[in-house]
């Protein structure tokens, strides 16, 4: 116990030399939580670092360790000649400040004598726009996920070695911002070779997964109210970003050629923003027409609006010849194309990119140096190498090749035990498929059940900003095993069967909350 020597009675500290924290934590947080307790006002002495230090039983460079603490967090002052008193820059009152409470993490008190209270802001009215991330476990039948049990860890191991072998002011300096290089020069060069988009190195930007870049994009582009046209049902992910960014979301339907551009130009005419999925709709699976494609470019160009193509899994087509990329029929340079590496080569990375057209170049460079500090530039070098080495391009295509297998199995195995209960759709691009559940069999209801059983399917109004007339789930194929695959075709058999044969269940609706 200290006691009075000098200064003010600080009883409340004290020092366990056998607690694995310094000394000077120690004391540090017992002084401070006499201060932001009240115990102490504004203007009290402390006790000489010399006395405190004796009847604390530490050095005196301990104590003087502690008082630079609070000097530097403001909770006291230093007199020359006088000694250390509690800082009068709190309040005149002895409350604690603002600054104060922020570095030591301590809660505001209530307010009293009548005063009012801080309230935060009210929620964005975008907020019930949001939905909760889908599940990312490896199961039947989880979507957005590759085959994780085939990725060449041998080869990215190389790789990796290889690079941290490289210059010390490379592998451990600062990054840049917009991006890794050759990184840049690399998707640049893929995009040229096997999409057929004209594009520099210097129009690509690395972002933090293709999330960052959809709300980097609408912040970017779009004030706080502007109209944007959405797919419906629609990507969550962009859904989420897009909301965040203050804009108003438009939902538009979705039929056999995509994203229905006269639809939006009738309701919403004066549109910012138009996000599409044109390779491989999320979450239908339809691939936009060539005829909409264009359609929807004169829309953009006529209304002085952008166009985002998000492209999350269009390097997966096995079923012939697929239509070019939006971006590379963009003649007026109104579509930025985002990808990302968490389908192509594995979801830790949280690397994406975003393709600008030429007059946005200066625009998001100014941001990305001024506000974003970048992604990590290792991951982006050994990304860089795997591409410029060819183990890329051989990866997609064993991909491809898996994928095909695994969608094979699954449409077989639903057409031998799901006839009648879930009609699954073939597909030809990407890593998932839907299927459209009889009207008795509701889709949210099927979605609680499976995931009971270990099973995960997503319903489709869960992708929907307003509801549409389909009573289905979607299905993730890709990252699962095809042993696993029959396995969940076998779970939700027994599953539908089960609900199909409960009494007064024709009489259902197709659809539950």
């Amino acid at each position: 116990m200290v006691k009075r020597a000098g200064g003010a009675l600080l009883q409340a500290v004290k020092v366990d030399p056998s607690s694995p924290r310094p000394l000077a934590t120690q004391i540090a947080n017992g002084v401070r939580d006499i201060i932001l307790a009240g115990a102490l006002r504004a203007g009290d002495r402390l006790p000489a670092t010399r006395t405190l230090a004796s009847e604390l039983g530490v050095s005196r460079t301990t104590m003087v360790e502690v008082f630079e603490r609070l000097v530097a967090e403001g909770l006291v002052e230093a007199r020359t000649g006088a000694g250390t008193f509690v800082s009068r820059a709190l309040d005149a009152a002895g409350t604690v400040g603002a600054d104060a409470r922020a570095q030591t993490g301590e809660a505001r008190p209530e307010a009293s004598d009548g005063a009012t209270p801080v309230t935060p802001p009210a929620p964005s009215p975008a907020l019930p726009a949001f939905a909760a991330r889908l599940p990312h476990t490896v199961r039947a039948f989880t979507t957005a996920l590759p085959a994780l049990d085939l990725f060449p860890i041998a080869q990215w191991s190389r790789q990796t070695a290889k690079h941290w072998r490289g210059k010390r002011d490379v592998v451990l300096g600062y990054g840049n911002a917009t991006g890794y290089p050759p990184l840049r020069r690399a998707i640049a060069g893929h995009l040229r070779a096997t999409h057929g988009i004209a594009c520099e190195e210097r129009q690509i930007f690395i972002t933090n997964g293709a999330q960052q870049a959809f709300h980097l994009i609408g912040s970017v582009l779009l004030r706080r109210g502007d109209k944007v046209w959405f797919e419906n049902p629609g990507a969550i992910g962009a859904r989420n970003a897009l909301a965040a960014a203050g804009a108003e979301l438009v939902p538009l339907p979705i039929d056999r050629d995509g994203l229905v551009v006269a639809h939006g130009q009738r309701v919403a005419p004066d549109f910012r923003l138009a996000f599409v999925t044109p390779s491989h709709q999320q979450p239908l699976g339809v691939t936009m027409s060539l005829t909409r494609r264009f359609q929807l470019l004169a829309a953009a160009e006529a209304a002085g609006a952008w166009i985002i193509e998000d492209d999350y899994d269009g390097e997966f087509h096995y079923g012939g010849h697929p239509l070019p990329a939006l971006k590379s029929v963009d003649r007026a340079e109104r579509v930025l194309y985002v990808g990302t590496f968490s389908k192509t080569l594995f979801p830790a990375l949280r690397l994406g990119y975003v393709l600008v057209p030429g007059s946005l170049v200066d625009t998001f460079e100014a941001v990305f140096n001024a506000y974003l500090p970048g992604m990590p530039s290792n991951p982006q070098a050994i990304v860089a190498g795997f591409m410029d080495e060819g183990h890329f391009a051989t990866h997609l295509r064993r991909m491809r090749r898996t994928y095909m297998e695994r969608h094979r199995v699954l449409i077989e195995a639903a057409r031998g035990r799901l006839a009648g209960l879930l009609d699954v759709e073939e597909a030809d691009t990407g890593l998932h498929t839907i299927g459209h559940l009889r009207p008795d069999l509701p889709e949210a209801e099927v979605a609680r059940r499976a995931e009971a059983q270990g099973v995960t399917v997503a319903p489709i109004h869960r992708f929907c900003l307003e509801p549409v007339p389909l009573n289905g789930l979607v299905l993730g194929f890709s990252g699962i095993k095809p042993a696993e695959i029959e396995a969940g075709v076998a779970t939700l058999a027994r599953l539908l069967t089960d609900m199909a044969g409960e009494p007064g269940r024709r009489a259902g609706t197709g659809r539950s909350s």
